[in-house]
């Protein structure tokens, strides 16, 4: 249930404590050093990059990625055609490439599932592999999710398949992943995430694709907490994943206000116990808008903030490293005209405050990016970039931020 009307705030000022420039906030700041540059800071991260995709790939995009002793493992879309991606490609396909951190080197490359492609207990149907993930289930196992879609022809359905990081090896078997709502639970199929939706007030008509696992999956009060998106039905919620790693529980929706498309979403627990969520906008300014919850199950309705102005339509993200919490955000601006060219990071110790501690600026873009530690105080991204095609979906780069 909605806790309040809409109230959109109109395009003002930044705020003081926006850490934009020259603020009186600067000079108080808890987090960054006098002086600090954030555009000097965010080319040194770029410098440092290196290509994690394979020389025949022409498209790559969104990849996510966890890091495992010494060795990072990255899972991400790819297909050897044409630059880009999209859900109706049926040579979409997903990768998996782990990466030696202290060398900073390609270890081995796996393509782990394509259409078409013939398990021990199942054959996958033709159709896009979309939107990996992963997650560390314990020492020795990553668990990868996908989708498997055509659109307009069949429920995509959400898989997973098991590595063994010893090994260096997949079972040969996949899993459909399951999806709790409040009528039951289900194989995890946009049919059953949208009659939740609606349940609870969602208008918007339902679609046959673009269920993803979205956010990166955050470790909260003994459970893995991530954001579930349904990217063109315009669908945004808090989802839990169960002990045994194969069921999200849907525990609230946010898409108020209707007449704003909203999805692709990263949210947070803040240190007062409430809950942030900030989601990219289709249509519109394009703007980002922001929902915020109690307990995660009861959100506000969104609204734009003064701290965020100018956004793209591009994912962003809400993380949160020892007590600082991280929050990127694509920018409208254009580097030479180039689509997703500026992406912002602003640092805050309370969810109030914020600072900026990187700003993007390249002609190959910077978008959708993943941000992650090692767990002894370096963090790292994955992030999508490219030379020549318009949208720059060309190749997955990774490297330390910091």
């Amino acid at each position: 249930m909605l806790t309040r009307r809409t109230f959109l705030l109109p395009f003002v000022a930044v705020c003081a404590f926006s850490g934009l420039g020259g603020s009186p906030a600067a000079a108080e700041s808890k987090l960054l050093p006098v002086g600090w540059d954030a555009k000097a800071e965010g080319d040194k991260v770029l410098g440092r990059l290196i290509n994690v995709t394979k020389p025949h790939v022409k498209g790559a995009h969104d990849a996510e990625f966890v890091i495992v002793g010494d060795k990072a493992y990255i899972v991400a879309e790819a297909n050897d055609e044409k630059p880009g991606e999209a859900a109706a490609w049926p040579f979409v396909y997903v990768t998996l490439t782990v990466v030696d951190v202290p060398a900073m080197k390609v270890e081995t490359q796996h393509d782990f599932a394509r259409g078409g492609q013939v398990f021990a207990n199942v054959t996958l149907p033709v159709g896009a592999c979309f939107v990996p993930r992963i997650l560390k289930l314990n020492e020795r196992t990553l668990r990868l999710y996908f989708a498997s879609e055509e659109p307009g022809r069949r429920q995509s359905v959400t898989w997973y398949v098991d590595y063994d990081v010893k090994m260096g090896t997949f079972a040969n078997e996949l899993h459909k992943t399951k999806i709790k709502t409040a009528a039951g639970t289900f194989d995890m199929e946009p049919q059953y995430f949208h009659a939740d939706a609606v349940a609870v007030g969602f208008t918007r008509k339902p679609v046959d694709f673009g269920l993803y696992i979205f956010d990166s999956f955050k470790w909260i009060d003994g459970q893995w907490h991530v954001t579930l998106n349904n990217y063109p039905g315009g669908q945004n919620a808090l989802g839990r994943l169960n002990a045994a790693g194969d069921t999200f529980e849907v525990l609230g929706h946010y898409n108020q206000p209707m007449e704003l498309k909203l999805t692709e979403s990263s949210a947070n627990r803040l240190p007062d116990g409430s809950w942030l969520a900030i989601c990219r906008q289709e249509g519109g300014n394009g703007n980002y808008t922001f929902s915020t919850s109690p307990d995660g199950r009861t959100w506000s309705v969104n609204e734009y903030r003064p701290l965020v102005q100018n956004g793209a339509s591009s994912k962003p993200t809400l993380d949160k490293f020892g007590e600082v919490y991280y929050l990127g955000w694509q920018e409208s601006t254009r580097i030479n005209n180039v689509s997703r060219s500026v992406f912002n990071i602003e640092v805050s110790k309370d969810g109030k405050r914020w600072e900026r501690k990187y700003r993007f600026e390249t002609e190959k873009s910077f978008q959708y990016p993943a941000f992650h530690d090692d767990g002894v105080g370096k963090i790292y991204v994955s992030v999508t970039q490219g030379d020549s095609d318009e949208s720059r979906k060309e190749r997955i780069m990774f490297g330390r931020l910091e």
